[in-house]
């Protein structure tokens, strides 16, 4: 009985454990919330006290709307965790990317490599490392390249066309034409993932000529809502260093094997012994002038194909499904592509002529706008002296970061900004003072806009991206007669759309016609 009592009367050690745990976080909650060198700046109290807000967000993948939420909420300028600050401000983009300073590096929890896993151009943090990979890459990327790299460019958008018009042709449906609804989406995955595979591999992925994803690719897209989970657990080192102490042998060889055969392909290019003129072919050219280790080409090329392939399929399936909700926009489009070539043959429908159409820039900046590829920009650090960013001072070592997502469709710098309203992006014919005045876009700031980043480490792969997007969506509409799917209810609200680093994707349903003269 005396002993039953003591037990009752002593806090045990797990007890005191358990005091002295809630103790911390109740005693740095309040540290964080009112005596962190950040706590002037806007924000929550929640997600100022303790990252469980913002880990909680980033799992459920409503981060990029939760924060647009609190942005309206807040203003421009957003403490989105106890250390960290986010930016919806046009300023940003210079102060974060291009400061007079010099560059502010990457925040090393969100792109440091795995331990044991080589350096790539994204994991690169330092910039010498970074210039040098890049500086192997950048010949392949530049508009020299693009113009030798068209053919094949223009080989699989022509057997998209191909395929999609099979799949016309092959449905029963009544009517003065057959109808196809389809998901558009695979489809703009499967041309950009063989382009890249042939431009950087040479040999495509072989999705358009099997109408599916390859299993590299499936796999990769299977696993982004567990990359988002493991980087929330970089935040807590302890519960990473656990969970890849649990991480079953199986599945450690499935990474194994996912990288291999990457590796293949790299070898298998490698091995040619013609030459063809695509993005490994600059990095052979330079041969050890090159600087690269055969790892980091391998690893490189891995994380570029995603890069380059997922993204632009992004913008395209957002693009499409904006058009499809506003048929007179798409009228608009399929007008101005008709009405200037004649056929939609190679010689006629090139990457030169499709620049200089108006109306199918100013759709694909819109798309662009609403339908960022990467909604969130995964943070900097301000160096260790300090730095000033929108005009805030802010203590080194903070990790800043910009939501895109957020400052894309802010009133602030867009007239209409929920809208799809591709007329904001083409020019008056005479920029006079009185027609600026006239617009009702005269006020957005498209400075706001950078889908592809700025400074040292802006996008190589823009002109690419740009060129497959106009080439694609052109041939799209000359060929096809585009509506929208019988039922209305299965159209696509892409602000729902969750995030887990990337977009995640959702079936956009699109009727499919051969326009009359090709029936």
């Amino acid at each position: 009985m005396e002993t039953q009592q003591q037990s009752w009367g002593q806090p045990s050690a797990l007890n005191t454990i358990i005091l002295l745990v809630v103790s911390y976080i109740f005693i740095r909650a309040i540290y964080n919330i009112y005596f962190h060198p950040l706590s002037s700046i806007p924000g929550p109290r929640a997600w100022a006290a303790s990252r469980f807000p913002f880990i909680r967000s980033l799992l459920k993948g409503t981060i990029v709307h939760d924060i647009q939420e609190l942005h309206r909420q807040h203003g421009p300028i957003l403490r989105i965790a106890p250390n960290e600050v986010t930016f919806a401000q046009p300023e940003a983009w210079d102060d974060i990317f291009h400061p007079p300073q010099g560059q502010l590096l990457k925040d090393p929890l969100w792109w440091r490599r795995a331990p044991g896993s080589p350096m790539s151009l994204i994991s690169a943090i330092e910039p010498e490392e970074h210039a040098r990979i890049r500086k192997a890459l950048a010949p392949g990327f530049s508009s020299r390249a693009l113009k030798s790299q068209e053919p094949i460019i223009q080989r699989y958008v022509n057997l998209l066309v191909n395929r999609l018009r099979e799949t016309v042709q092959a449905n029963p449906s009544p009517g003065p034409s057959p109808l196809a609804e389809i998901d558009i989406g695979p489809w703009f995955n499967f041309t950009t993932f063989d382009i890249f595979g042939d431009l950087g591999f040479g040999e495509s992925f072989e999705c358009l000529q099997n109408s599916r994803l390859h299993p590299w690719i499936a796999l990769l897209f299977n696993s982004v809502k567990a990359a988002a989970f493991i980087s929330a657990t970089r935040f807590y080192p302890v519960i990473e260093y656990v969970l890849m102490k649990c991480v079953p042998p199986s599945l450690q060889k499935m990474k194994q094997d996912h990288y291999q055969q990457i590796v293949d392909k790299v070898h298998r290019r490698l091995n040619y012994e013609m030459e063809r003129p695509d993005i490994m072919s600059h990095v052979i050219g330079a041969g050890d002038d090159v600087g690269l280790s055969m790892d980091e080409i391998n690893v490189t090329f891995m994380v570029l194909t995603t890069a380059g392939s997922e993204t632009t399929a992004t913008v395209l399936s957002g693009t499409m499904n904006y058009l499809i909700q506003h048929p007179d926009k798409l009228l608009t489009l399929a007008a101005e592509v008709r009405g200037t070539f004649q056929s939609d043959d190679d010689s006629e429908m090139t990457l030169d002529a499709l620049r200089n159409l108006a109306y199918l820039n100013a759709v694909l900046s819109e798309g662009l706008r609403l339908c960022t590829p990467i909604p969130w920009i995964l943070p900097r650090l301000v160096p260790p002296k300090g730095s000033t960013i929108c005009g805030v001072a802010l203590p080194g070592g903070t990790p800043v970061s910009i939501q895109a997502y957020a400052m894309n469709r802010d009133a602030a710098y867009f007239h209409r900004p929920d809208s799809f309203l591709p007329e904001r992006w083409l020019q008056p014919q005479e920029k006079t003072d009185e027609k600026k005045e006239k617009s009702p876009f005269s006020g957005d700031r498209p400075e706001a806009m950078q889908p592809f980043s700025l400074g040292a480490r802006s996008c190589m792969g823009q002109h690419l991206a740009w060129a497959e997007m106009r080439l694609i969506l052109a041939k799209l509409v000359w060929s096809f007669d585009f509506e929208a799917p019988g039922d209305k209810g299965r159209w696509l609200n892409w602000e729902h759309l969750r995030t887990f680093l990337l977009v995640e994707k959702r079936p956009i349903y699109v009727g499919l016609r051969l326009r009359r003269s090709d029936e």
